[in-house]
């Protein structure tokens, strides 16, 4: 049985309880979540994860580094350095999205290496097996289609973003109402340009039910994607993205009465004024699935700065309720991102979620702030860089500019306010 369905029978797993003590909750909430679809566990039965993860209502706001090589950087040992560096600095999940060299090998290599859930975008492969071995990207077929993901199944993935939205109805509201960008998202472009060339419908749709036999076999999460998220703060909230996300609500629901797991991607470029409007109709439309968002970018203007202008939409769509945040490297929109990009991408997102996390009530959250609180209350730095984000960085600037008193910092010096209170209080 799934996580799913053995919650609808009242039985709280092992993996339940596992996550319920990670998240200092009941399991029985666990199990009432999970049930309701509100929670997702992601979880290949195949794979042993030593740092399992839960998704949703409740539970500590979640963030995916995506890794992965493309067809101009390959080096596998690139990519297993992002992982290491992305787990340590606080990554929950991790995204292969490689589309150069072995794929197979590579991903055999990740799911190896990765301490914590793998997910995939299985259309990448498909398409690449399709141009090597038909000599056209698009060249595959439903067949083709199903025993990849059952040959991903069968290694360990743990959770598949499938991009069933993108139908001939969906492309007809996109071709019908204009946009800046019509799709960015690469999986969402593959199979537009699939049903164009075949005048057929997209076989992830039509063959729903086919996919939901293997993700049931394999208690895999289907994170249904948003290929027509916007690519444009101008085209945010347009028709033809509530076009598709009617499309995954409706999806999402089968694949519940099926006992299989899912949660919906989001976008995008999104405007702040615009975020808490997508996020109530996601939750609405379907029926409070776990929402996983791409930042969103809040602006188009920042490239290079491109981590800080998501982690911003982050912090307030997670605050308003947004379970799963995807992260966003500086190097979005302008190259492969190398593995200080993966830090920097990680950690403006653990920011991001943390904050969001307080707003939420999370207790764990809140008392980490007050354990810093209280340590620089002390003016004790040790214990200020140990409860860092990123200790290595703060201990850097904390040694590279030495006060000549060594209970403050060289900013304020001599005039530091906690100091000057700590005296002024025992004259009152």
């Amino acid at each position: 049985m799934t996580q799913l369905e053995y919650a609808k029978n009242n039985i709280i797993t092992p993996l339940m309880k596992r996550i319920a003590y990670k998240e200092g909750k009941n399991p029985n909430l666990i199990l009432k979540w999970v049930r309701e679809g509100r929670v997702v566990i992601l979880h290949n039965r195949k794979h042993n994860i030593k740092k399992p993860c839960a998704v949703g209502w409740g539970l500590r706001t979640k963030i995916n580094a995506n890794i992965g090589t493309s067809t101009d950087k390959s080096q596998i040992s690139d990519e297993l350095r992002k992982i290491e560096v992305a787990v340590k600095y606080g990554a929950d999940t991790i995204m292969d999205l490689s589309v150069g060299g072995n794929l197979k090998k590579i991903r055999k290599q990740i799911l190896e290496y990765s301490p914590v859930p793998v997910g995939t975008v299985p259309v990448y492969e498909i398409a690449v097996n399709a141009q090597k071995i038909k000599g056209n990207f698009l060249k595959f077929s439903i067949d083709d289609i199903l025993d990849n993901l059952e040959s991903q199944a069968k290694e360990g993935v743990d959770f598949f973003t499938i991009h069933a939205g993108v139908t001939r109805k969906s492309l007809g509201v996109l071709k019908k109402h204009k946009r800046i960008l019509d799709i960015v998202s690469r999986g969402g472009a593959i199979l537009a340009s699939w049903i164009a060339r075949n005048k057929k419908e997209n076989p992830f749709y039509e063959y729903f039910d086919k996919i939901l036999d293997i993700a049931y076999d394999y208690d895999i999460t289907l994170s249904l994607g948003d290929g027509l998220r916007p690519g444009s703060i101008l085209d945010a909230t347009d028709n033809a993205q509530i076009a598709e996300l009617k499309i995954l609500g409706d999806l999402a629901n089968r694949a519940k009465k099926r006992n299989v797991q899912v949660m919906i991607e989001g976008p995008g470029h999104i405007p702040l004024n615009q975020i808490k409007r997508n996020i109530v109709l996601e939750k609405t439309i379907c029926r409070n699935a776990p929402f996983y968002v791409l930042g969103p970018l809040v602006t188009d203007i920042a490239a290079g700065y491109d981590h800080i202008s998501s982690a911003i939409g982050g912090a307030l769509a997670a605050s308003i309720g947004a379970d799963f945040l995807c992260y966003v490297t500086p190097s979005e929109h302008l190259r492969h991102p190398s593995v200080e990009d993966v830090k920097e991408g990680v950690i403006a997102y653990r920011i991001a979620a943390h904050a969001a996390d307080i707003a939420k009530g999370i207790k764990s959250a809140i008392r980490w702030d007050k354990k810093m609180s209280e340590a620089r209350k002390r003016r004790d730095w040790k214990q200020q860089i140990a409860l860092s984000i990123d200790p290595d960085k703060a201990k850097n600037y904390r040694t590279s500019s030495k006060p000549q008193l060594l209970d403050v910092c060289t900013m304020c010096g001599k005039y530091c306010s906690i100091k000057l209170m700590e005296k002024c209080k025992r004259l009152f």
